[in-house]
């Protein structure tokens, strides 16, 4: 006989005995399905989180890119690259994050302005107000063009 292991005992043994019963089909076995309920809401959730994370590093690199061109650095530039590859994947494997991208846009920018200013001593106030880059832009691993 199993030894049935809590989620308050052993995080890392009942998840995966958890997942293990779902895949089994086993679900009058799974004794503790609010919690799976609330780690799957918890795994939204943590998704939201990394896209305004990385829509921040993207906005905050591509406001320095723009803002202070004297400091522009191959490193700066991968750095605006990776980010983009990581948020088209984020977005590809959850495509309905992108309903709610140009929300967190606004979230990430406002973060993004301090960053930049932390970063390269610019004032925030010389910063536009508003994103001054499309989605398309930012998404765009081609987009320096008019930053150059």
């Amino acid at each position: 006989m199993e030894t049935v292991i809590g989620y308050h005992e052993d995080f890392y043994s009942w998840i995966t005995r958890s997942a293990r019963l779902i895949r089994e089909k086993r679900f009058t076995e799974i004794k503790d399905v609010e919690h799976i309920a609330e780690e799957l809401e918890s795994m939204s959730r943590s998704e939201k989180r990394e896209l305004i994370s990385r829509l921040t590093v993207l906005l905050a690199h591509l406001i320095k890119w723009k803002f202070q061109s004297i400091k522009r650095s191959r490193s700066l530039k991968n750095t605006i690259l990776i980010q983009r590859i990581d948020i088209n994947e984020l977005l590809a494997d959850s495509p309905s994050l992108r309903y709610e991208i140009e929300q967190k846009i606004k979230i990430a920018y406002e973060k993004a302005k301090l960053n930049a200013e932390d970063e390269t001593g610019i004032d925030k106030k010389n910063f536009p107000a508003e994103c001054p880059f499309t989605l398309e832009e930012m998404l765009n691993q081609k987009f320096f063009s008019d930053l150059d």
